[in-house]
């Protein structure tokens, strides 16, 4: 049978009509999820697969799953459950980072979708649960050495077989979780947006038939990986080299961890070489390879600073390696929860390389790490509420302009939580929230100015954890450009009034009512020559309170 003929304006109508199958399947999460990290943070993804599990389109959500959620897909085709398993009905789960995840608080389900007893696509979502057991409410232990510390890890399986819910597997997780309800929640409406993804996708095929649409989804990634080789002709040809670090795996406090990246771009492809990156750490800074390959990719999509439309032919023209047993590419059963860490420094190190190529259009580093901090909150009754917050900080100097106030980089593109919607349903007060003067790099163009977030446990007691960095290895100024200023982490204790400071990683710290917790995250680096901004911006920023002079 010959191939359809495709209409550019129809094969136009089709691609947006999958991302807005992708968005709406957001969409129900959001109105339908209970936890603040999901309905607040909004740390989750929707994607729509073909029916062979290349991604076609996606929603507006977190590059880190977005990039990874292909990979964890075909990990499960290739290896665990194949395409042919598959039927009308099922639900495919997994949290597993060494079956394509990234770490066990983020849980993946995909569902085959269906047209007359033919399979025509896939829809997937990725959500961050608030927790999944391990030994730090969270499910973020710093001082974990192995994954199975790390929480409930669910391999592989069918949740749902030909419509039947497996309930075992719900009544599992939600038996190592400390706040059943919220989870319990999040899960249901994860399960519900997979069923408005199908539903969306069933009356997409119903329009255009299974071969029409097939066909221009095969076109929609021909035409991205085309549009991408156009961008990477725009390179110049060459091996590009940059590096950057890790503070510390949160054990072993003195040592850093570098994360090396060789950029070598030929023609219209290119390479990402992680080799000369640190040996896989004890502690939970590891990244699996999906991670690594994830950040890189996203690394690369920043760098170019490209209006594709993101789908599986973007990844086409690029690869990436990374040798096994390296914190870029750990070996089981390494743990992982704060892989973020690390992948955030590969983001950083990627766009320095593309620096090295295209220099004058890059930015110098941004805050470089998601600011995982928790609170299990103990109530006088024993009962216990969870506060997981993610924080984000500055970016770097762009070579036209400033770098951004505490903004979400695009790698994990998290949401802001208001402090209004936290303190009415969790029992802490906030004390502050602002931005954190002389914070950015100083520059021609300044670096963004990072974030100071302070809040009160109002709970007779309390343990808190903190997954964080850059701490001690300032975001990297260009063009000579200063570094940004590093993040710091207090405790004021009600009891004595004094101020501790905590290392960045810290699991396990005992806390009491009236106790003040305190984040102040990294400002982003500047770029250019400091004595080549002028003395209008100068005046501006001591004016809005940015510097002090």
């Amino acid at each position: 049978m010959s191939a359809p003929e495709l209409d550019p304006v129809q094969v136009e109508i089709i691609r947006n009509a999958l991302v807005a199958a992708a968005e709406e399947m957001g969409v129900t999460i959001w109105r339908t999820s209970r936890s603040s990290v999901v309905r607040d943070l909004l740390d989750y993804s929707t994607c729509v697969f073909d029916a062979d599990g290349g991604a076609v389109g996606q929603s507006t959500a977190i590059p880190i799953h977005l990039n990874s959620m292909p990979s964890c897909l075909a990990e499960i085709l290739a290896n665990h459950i194949p395409i042919e398993e598959w039927e009308d009905g099922d639900i495919i789960i997994t949290n597993d980072p060494y079956a394509g995840g990234q770490h066990l608080s983020d849980i993946q389900t995909f569902k085959p979708v269906f047209h007359e007893g033919r399979r025509i696509a896939i829809a997937g979502i990725l959500v961050h649960h608030l927790d999944v057991g391990g030994g730090a409410a969270g499910s973020y232990d710093p001082s974990a050495t192995e994954i199975q510390q790390e929480g409930f890890r669910i391999p592989p399986l069918k949740i749902a077989e030909r419509g039947k819910r497996n309930e075992a597997v719900v009544k599992l997780l939600l038996r190592q979780t400390r706040e059943p309800a919220n989870v319990g929640g999040d899960f249901a409406s994860q399960l519900a947006a997979l069923e408005t993804g199908a539903a969306n996708l069933k009356r997409i095929v119903a329009r255009y038939g299974p071969d029409l649409l097939a066909a221009a989804m095969a076109r929609i990634q021909d035409q991205s990986e085309a549009a991408m080789r156009a961008m990477i002709r725009d390179v110049p040809d060459g091996t590009y080299t940059f590096e950057d670090f890790v503070d510390d795996d949160g054990i072993d406090r003195d040592t850093k961890l570098r994360i090396a990246v060789t950029l070598t771009v030929e023609g219209d492809g290119m390479t990402i070489d992680l080799d000369g990156s640190s040996p896989q750490a004890k502690g939970p800074v590891n990244c699996t390879y999906a991670m690594a390959y994830s950040a890189a990719m996203c690394g690369v999509l920043m760098s170019l600073g490209t209006e594709i439309p993101a789908n599986a032919g973007c990844y086409r023209p690029a690869r990436v390696t990374a040798p096994l047993g390296t914190v870029v590419n750990c070996r089981y059963p390494a743990p992982v929860a704060n892989r973020m860490a690390t992948g955030h420094r590969v983001v950083n190190a990627v766009m320095g390389a593309f620096h090295q190529a295209i220099p004058g259009k890059v930015p110098a580093a941004y805050y470089g790490v998601s600011y995982a901090t928790a609170m299990n909150c103990i109530h006088a009754d024993g009962s216990r509420q969870v506060y997981f917050d993610l924080e984000c900080g500055g970016w770097g100097g762009h070579p036209d302009e400033d770098g951004a106030s505490g903004f979400s980089c695009g790698l994990h593109n998290i949401s802001n939580a208001p402090m209004e919607m936290l303190e009415n349903s969790l029992p802490i007060q906030f004390q502050e929230y602002a931005l954190v003067p002389d914070s950015g790099g100083k520059g021609r163009t300044r670096g963004g100015l990072g974030l100071a977030r302070a809040y009160r446990l109002e709970t007779p007691t309390g343990v808190f954890a903190a997954n964080l960095d850059r701490f001690k290895v300032r975001p990297y100024g260009l063009a000579g450009g200063e570094p940004g200023q590093p993040g710091r982490l207090t405790v004021t204790r009600a009891a004595t009034g004094k101020t501790e400071d905590l290392p960045s990683k810290v699991s396990s710290v005992p806390a009491w009512k009236g106790d003040i917790f305190r984040l102040q995250t990294a400002g982003g680096g500047g770029y250019g020559d400091p004595s080549e901004r002028s003395a209008e911006a100068k005046a501006l920023d001591v004016e809005n309170g940015y510097t002090s002079g």
